[in-house]
């Protein structure tokens, strides 16, 4: 049988990385899509190489439609047909209150985490619909429900925005074949709390959790790469969430 290929925005670091690596030992070909850091996608790409799948490490803004159209059409030119795309890429901005964020953050925030999700599944949904089959899982956030006051409630807003496409969709593509779902995490130990500007962030929550840690992140790659196998064929529409108890 053919090996899957699955697409991973935001694939060079942390969760996106993490995911790649393990949907690759689990039989998938894999799609790298990265914004800046090529030489660490490029790692990441020999990782997947290593556990026996092959890999193509694509730059791309998901805000930016002609960057999704050229992500998908390297992957199957390349890879082969498309049969899983995982929504990861996301930007969060520095912390801090609504009324202290500027707008071009919060423009961009919505953009990478909401329109770059939408724009992402609706060049999916074009070409899984036609096949028959096929599975998308976004990386929403805990944020989504919690609202993150004082930190990112843009991000928080725009993460909710992933949570309700994720059910509309799900039910949407539920008839041609194609399941939807999301993974919610928590406090995950990555290096996106440095880009926030508090690196020590996730494990001074600890005390926050009820399991009393912060996550990593290949855990949150176990959760994803569940939805997407055989194993989660009768799961659509569910919001995962992976955040310790919180």
């Amino acid at each position: 049988m053919a090996r899957p290929v699955t697409v991973v925005t935001g694939g060079s670091r942390g969760i996106g990385a993490a995911t790649c690596l393990r949907l690759a030992a689990d039989g998938h070909d894999v799609v790298i899509g990265y914004v800046h850091d090529a030489d660490a996608a490029g790692e990441v790409a020999v990782g997947v190489r290593g556990a026996g799948g092959r890999a193509v490490a694509v730059r791309v803004d998901v805000s930016v439609e002609a960057d999704v159209e050229r992500l998908f059409a390297t992957a199957e030119g390349e890879l082969g047909p498309v049969t899983g795309l995982v929504n990861n890429a996301g930007v969060t901005g520095l912390l801090g209150r609504l009324a202290d964020t500027d707008t071009a953050t919060l423009r961009r925030v919505v953009d990478v985490n909401l329109l770059g999700t939408l724009l992402c599944s609706r060049r999916a949904a074009q070409l899984m619909t036609a096949r028959g089959s096929g599975a998308i899982v976004n990386v929403s956030s805990g944020a989504a429900t919690l609202g993150s006051p004082g930190e990112y409630v843009h991000y928080a807003a725009a993460k909710a925005g992933v949570d309700a496409l994720t059910l509309g969709l799900a039910k949407e593509l539920g008839p041609d074949g194609i399941r939807v779902n999301a993974v919610a995490p928590g406090a995950i130990d990555t290096e996106m709390h440095a880009a926030m500007g508090d690196p020590d962030r996730a494990r001074r929550m600890a005390a926050t959790i009820p399991l009393r840690r912060p996550g990593r992140a290949e855990e949150i790659a176990a959760a994803i790469a569940w939805l997407l196998s055989p194993e989660a064929s009768y799961t659509t529409g569910a919001v995962l969430r992976v955040a310790g108890g919180r």
